[in-house]
């Protein structure tokens, strides 16, 4: 069942981050349920990009107009019921709609309020509109990626999904557990801008102690240590070194026939250049999946860039069953894994349930609780 099973939870549906939260507590059993509000006639249901797909699994979606008396009402019923609650919109949206924190800690004392926004309930941005590059752009993140000329445009994972929905969870299990004790919840306000600079807490580290320049390209982990990067190969695909470590670093050199190179000058900066330089015509020199056989697994720290249809069929992968495949393709699977309560994900995706059997396994009476259809 997982061991989440028992917790009971209310999800708003809204942006990535805040679906993720979701789904990472359904992984790991909790009872979430999904509240969608109605789309407006002629509006097409909104993109796997905002939340719906396999961001959505493991959890049933209820739709409830929550600007209507009745919709509100059945949402209060609900949340009087459930451990925790996740919402994802602006500053302010909730109470206008009249499910802010005050109301429903006054409907469930228990409650877990879990709140995810880009900048946070307060600040001088607090009301700005943004998105993920946006806020790891404020943590300072966005600044150490990249090229020395440029920022590098990454994916939302930084800001979003680790230091968003990821950090959401993380904060609403401990709110819980807290709950178990004192017997009263409370609100957690998740920010991206203030996870993503949690993220960053070694990086800020290595700044503090001398060990890590302000520019891109120039440190160990930013593309600036030859041996700790991407080099392409001959066939067009690329390899990722990570030899830190100096016997890592020597596995590297010999593994490349660089007999010449002294390994203990690893950490002297002006030679990085032309080590870079040398490394890349080596690499150049055969396809990747031919330094795979030489090279992967080995002390060296090599691994093939994974393309997205790759990932999913490389030998490791399969072993873990990093990814499943439901019928609807490849998707990764709940992590992380338990000696004895991690919940299985279903092998094939959930039904969809009715309104009335969601209100029934919640101990709501159907004919009681769902408001009237909008006219």
């Amino acid at each position: 069942m997982g061991p989440l099973s028992g917790l009971r939870v209310i999800e708003l549906a809204s942006l990535g981050p805040a679906p993720f939260c979701a789904m990472l507590l359904a992984d790991m059993g909790a009872d979430v349920l999904r509240i969608e509000r109605p789309s407006p006639p002629g509006v097409p249901p909104p993109p796997a990009l905002l939340g719906s797909g396999l961001l959505s699994r493991g959890r049933p979606t209820l739709t409830v107009d929550l600007k209507a008396p009745g919709g509100r009402a059945l949402a209060l019923r609900l949340i009087g019921r459930c451990d925790a609650l996740i919402e994802g919109y602006r500053p302010g949206v909730m109470e206008r709609l009249g499910l802010g924190p005050t109301i429903c800690l006054a409907h469930n004392p228990r409650l877990v309020y879990g709140r995810m926004t880009g900048w946070g309930q307060h600040g001088s941005l607090a009301h700005a509109p943004g998105h993920d590059i946006n806020y790891i752009a404020l943590s300072g993140a966005l600044h150490a990626i990249g090229s020395p000329d440029a920022p590098a445009v990454p994916l939302n994972l930084l800001g979003d999904f680790g230091g968003g929905g990821l950090l959401l969870a993380f904060g609403l299990v401990c709110a819980l557990l807290e709950a178990r004790n004192s017997g009263r919840g409370q609100v957690v306000d998740a920010a991206m801008v203030d996870g993503a600079a949690l993220l960053m807490t070694m990086i800020y580290q290595l700044r503090a102690a001398g060990a890590w320049e302000n520019q891109r390209g120039a440190n160990p982990l930013d593309g600036g240590a030859p041996f700790y990067g991407t080099y392409a190969c001959a066939d067009g695909k690329w390899l990722a070194v990570g030899a830190l470590e100096p016997r890592f670093y020597a596995a590297l050199l010999a593994g490349c026939g660089l007999h010449d190179v002294d390994p203990a000058a690893q950490w002297d900066r002006t030679q990085w250049p032309a080590l870079r330089v040398r490394l890349a015509r080596i690499f150049a020199s055969r396809p990747r999946d031919e330094w795979c056989v030489l090279l992967e697994g080995s002390d060296a720290c090599v691994a093939p860039v994974l393309d997205l249809d790759e990932a999913p069929t490389h030998p490791h992968n399969q072993a873990r069953r990093t990814f499943v495949n439901r019928g609807t393709g490849p998707e990764p699977a709940p992590a992380p894994r338990f000696s004895r309560s991690g919940p299985p994900l279903a092998e094939t995706p959930e039904g969809t349930p009715t309104p009335e059997q969601i209100l029934a396994a919640w101990g709501l009476d159907p004919g009681d609780a769902l408001p009237p259809p909008a006219p």
